[in-house]
């Protein structure tokens, strides 16, 4: 069967590799030992909602009238500029699919970034070409600018992730504009409730080839229920719908995501959002009083992005203390970073604790 399953195989997958997520680097709920979860830019919150089964045996709406309309009210846009989809990463995939014919078309994407974009585009034998970030992680607006005509989307990550840096208004709207009758350039907002004052949500009656991806998994703390929005132009939008699973959203996913999204779960995840803020303030102090580590990017998100030249043996530490953060050091640029989400007060504390006692003993071996 492998024989065969070899010989079928699509060209383009057989050298793919699956994307290192989290939960694949290391399964939740292996074992009897509690993990302390740091590594995928969850939240640490978990929220009460309650569901009614009553249209469990029923085929859920293709994209529910309440949910559209609850997050259109909330992003300031309208219902008609407004898709829901299983998790931001399903809106990137409906944009490749949609707007990138295979073995022909490429997306441009901006590293250090987001890996999937590349995985999404991968998969469905679409090009994948790079203008990396600058070394301060701004935008290399003239390399992307070069690449007009070349590519049917722009990826831009906006808070970045895993930098942490947000982008410049001035540099994206340059982008936006230079690419206005030649692709899509779709901002990546998954973090925006961390610096909500940079959103472009409210640019997309002025740049109709302006894409917006948001999610519930950050700041609304579901990521467990895979609910992502895309904003965009009415056409765009209804491009997307040609292309959507019949079904995509699940009847409980619905449900939970309207009330999170009523007065109630909003004001909540402020609250929320603040406490992170203050949380992740404290951590960066307390890393920046190590001669060792040296903080790196920005921190308009829920996660800290740090470099030490200790890196691999701090990770192994971690883990073996059952302390899990995110390597990032694969990525251009990143040498020797690592990535801590920023996580509940006690669970910040267990971390710093580990990462003192970690140089300490560094220091007494020397």
């Amino acid at each position: 069967m492998s024989n065969l399953v070899e010989k079928l195989l699509c060209d383009n997958v057989r050298s793919l590799k699956p994307y290192e997520s989290a939960r694949r680097l290391f399964a939740a709920g292996s074992g009897e030992v509690q993990q302390t979860w740091l590594n995928a830019n969850e939240s640490p919150f978990a929220n009460n909602y309650d569901v009614d089964s009553e249209r469990f045996n029923r085929y859920p709406d293709c994209q529910p009238t309440s949910v559209i309309n609850s997050y259109a009210a909330y992003s300031k846009v309208a219902a008609e500029n407004t898709l829901v989809s299983r998790g931001a990463d399903e809106g990137i995939e409906l944009l490749i699919r949609a707007f990138c014919t295979p073995a022909k078309d490429a997306i441009l994407i901006c590293p250090p970034t987001y890996g999937m974009y590349a995985i999404s585009a991968e998969t469905f034998n679409v090009g994948v070409h790079k203008a990396p970030l600058n070394d301060d992680f701004s935008l290399d607006v003239e390399s992307i600018c070069a690449h007009k005509d070349k590519v049917k989307l722009v990826f831009i990550c906006s808070p970045n992730n895993p930098t942490g840096t947000s982008v410049d208004s001035a540099q994206l709207q340059q982008v936006v504009e230079h690419f206005a009758d030649s692709a899509l350039v779709v901002v990546d907002e998954a973090y925006i409730e961390f610096d909500w004052h940079s959103t472009w949500a409210n640019k997309l009656a002025t740049y109709p080839n302006l894409v917006i991806l948001r999610t519930l998994s950050k700041a609304f703390a579901l990521a467990g229920i895979r609910c992502g929005f895309t904003l965009a132009a009415p056409a765009v939008i209804q491009a997307l719908l040609k292309v959507i699973a019949p079904y995509p959203i699940p009847e409980p996913v619905a449900q939970i995501a309207k009330q999170a999204l009523q007065t109630l779960g909003i004001d909540r995840m402020k609250l929320q959002v603040s406490e992170l803020n203050a949380q992740r303030a404290l951590l960066k102090e307390r890393l920046m009083s190590i001669p060792s580590v040296e903080l790196v990017g920005d921190d308009k998100a829920n996660f800290i992005l740090f470099r030490c030249e200790q890196k691999q043996e701090l990770m192994q530490y971690l883990v073996d203390n059952h302390t899990l953060i995110r390597d990032q050091s694969k990525q251009i640029n990143l040498q020797n970073c690592l990535r801590i989400t920023v996580g509940t007060a006690e669970q910040n504390q267990q971390l710093m604790d580990l990462i003192f006692s970690f140089f300490k003993k560094q220091e007494s071996a020397q």
